[in-house]
């Protein structure tokens, strides 16, 4: 049923023309009175009245143009409504569902997920599986998962970032293998970042590897000076960070541009280690392999996912390579056998309501899957050798953007040896003392517990893209051409001396950053040098003091002097 517009009263703009004279234009002012209730008649889009008066003097002179504006949602494209963000506040559509969970009958800021102790949690059904393959993971793998859980650390403060990094919005994020302080970066328009997050000044962008978007990195385990890259150009490149020469190992559009339909893109990306094999899927459902020993392809490419569906992601088990995880936007997620590779013959597939981000398996067994769907559920599979058929939890959380984001993806939290913990940027902004934030939300998968929320006031953008680190309590976060690493706030405060020279400005501000650093270490030095005169003045009256009663003329003469005087 439409919304009832009859009898309403909008919002109206007067633009007035130019005049010849002062007197005319105040006149025009007077005669601007325009009647607040409108006839039926008057309910069109936009209403235009353009009258010609005269005068007093018997000149001529123009109507201000009325033009009258009816309320137009933003969602659904109709009349007599709006939807949309005002500030830290979603207003739903009354012709749509709830914007969070999908689901008629309540408002967004009424939904029961969003309230909930569990932070939305929809049980699966109970399954009890009795097959060799549970055994062998009861048996194998379930030991050296931990019953109790370790305390959890969540990096809360902004210990350093990068403002204005990229030239352009960030894609993926990647730590360096051995060394903790680097930390990688692409972009939009194709650049690969490396920085040095320990001597925050230490920062490098490589602008000549790829033309567009760069959507994945993976770091070669046998030789961690060089990454890999998949971009939106159709090529992976072999890129080392030293030097910033790249390699390019597979071209997909060697004729250049041929049109939309012709065109493609890579955007999955991994490595099977003990295959030595580089694994890249395009945008039309195809999957492409790279031997790692000669930089060549090594094939045919295999359709994985539906014909002229995007693959979005690919992952690799952590302890058999074998076993590969896609998801794409045909709405599911599949598993694969790399032993036998051949269109429809994957082992198992996840559907799923909307298109699919990402899925990865577990860090430490790589028997638990974590995906995350357009349709603002983040699912849990407990066991890849259980019943598939259904996810262990559906996990409703905000991350269904419309457009201008980097896509949002749920990453498992590699330290953490309960397989539990997962970050992932929120969508949806909340009102934190007046300002609407975007936080980074910390979850627990197996209640659904919403164990942190971190954010900034500073950081009023949405940070689609976070990463943990594999060995510290760190985390960096993507949020559009900025960079931040996050710590814990113990650690934090303890760096909190240095923290001023922490928070880099590229582009124009850094030039006023650095002017306005300038005059800050002057009056430093100043006030430094000030400090110092105080103090050895204390301790040479203290001393005089001492003596006073022995020698109380020579200590007046010695005050009295030039050379004191001059001194102090």
């Amino acid at each position: 049923m439409h919304p009832q517009t009859r009898g309403m009263s909008f919002p109206k703009v007067v633009i007035e023309r130019d005049t010849d004279s002062e007197e005319e234009s105040s006149s025009e002012e007077e005669n601007d009175q325009v009647d607040d209730h409108q006839s039926e008649e008057e309910d069109d889009d936009q209403v235009v009245e353009n009258d010609a008066s005269t005068s007093t003097s018997g000149k001529t002179k123009t109507q201000p143009i009325t033009i009258s504006l009816k309320k137009v949602c933003k969602v659904c494209k109709r009349l007599g409504h709006e939807a949309g963000f005002r500030g830290a506040t979603y207003i739903d559509c009354p012709m749509k569902p709830c914007f969070l969970c999908k689901m008629p009958g309540h408002t967004t800021i009424s939904c029961p997920h969003r309230v909930a102790t569990e932070y939305g949690v929809i049980p699966a059904p109970c399954k009890g599986t009795r097959n060799s393959l549970e055994y062998v993971f009861a048996r194998q793998l379930r030991p050296h998962i931990p019953a109790i859980k370790p305390t959890v650390v969540i990096p809360d403060q902004v210990n350093c970032a990068v403002i204005r990094y990229h030239s352009r919005r960030v894609t993926c994020l990647e730590f360096h293998p051995t060394n903790n302080n680097i930390l990688l970066s692409g972009d939009k328009k194709g650049q690969l970042g490396v920085w040095d997050f320990r001597r925050v000044h230490e920062k490098t962008v490589y602008g000549n590897i790829h033309g567009c978007i760069l959507n994945n990195m993976k770091f070669n385990q046998t030789n961690d000076g060089t990454v890999y890259g998949a971009s939106s150009d159709g090529t992976i490149s072999c890129t080392d960070l030293e030097t910033g020469m790249s390699i390019g190992l597979m071209d997909l559009n060697p004729n250049g541009w041929q049109g939309p339909s012709s065109w493609r893109m890579f955007y999955g990306l991994d490595i099977n280690s003990q295959r030595g094999i580089l694994l890249a899927a395009d945008n039309f459902g195809s999957l492409y392999m790279v031997d790692l020993r000669s930089n060549s392809s090594t094939g045919d490419s295999v359709l994985i996912h539906k014909k002229g569906s995007k693959v979005t992601g690919l992952h690799c088990h952590p302890h058999q390579p074998d076993l590969l995880l896609s998801c794409g936007n045909d709405h599911f997620a599949r598993i694969w056998d790399m032993r036998k590779l051949e269109a429809g013959s994957s082992i198992y597939d996840l559907p799923h309501n909307r298109v699919v981000n990402s899925a990865y398996f577990s860090p430490q067994s790589g028997s638990k899957i974590l995906t995350t769907s357009q349709d603002n559920r983040l699912r849990v599979w407990d066991s890849i050798f259980g019943n598939l058929d259904s996810p262990s939890r559906e996990i409703v959380h905000s991350h269904d953007f419309n457009r201008h984001l980097t896509p949002f993806r749920a990453e498992w939290d590699p330290k953490d040896p309960s397989e539990c913990l997962i970050v992932v940027g929120r969508y949806i902004s909340e009102n934190y003392n007046g300002a609407a934030l975007h936080p980074i939300d910390f979850i627990d998968i197996s209640s659904g517990q919403l164990v942190a929320a971190v954010m900034n006031p500073n950081i009023t953008t949405i940070s689609p893209v976070n990463k943990l680190h594999p060995r510290e309590d760190v985390l960096a976060s993507g949020s559009s051409r900025s960079i931040f690493i996050w710590r814990p706030k113990e650690k934090f405060e303890s760096e909190l001396r240095g923290d001023e020279k922490r928070i880099v400005l590229c582009g124009k501000d850094e030039k006023k950053r650095r002017q306005s650093d300038d005059e800050s270490d002057d009056d430093m030095y100043s006030s430094k040098e000030a400090h110092w005169h105080a103090k050895s003045l204390i301790i040479l009256l203290g001393n005089l003091l001492q003596c006073m009663d022995c020698h109380p003329t020579t200590i007046c003469k010695f005050i009295s002097s030039d050379k004191f005087c001059r001194r102090y």
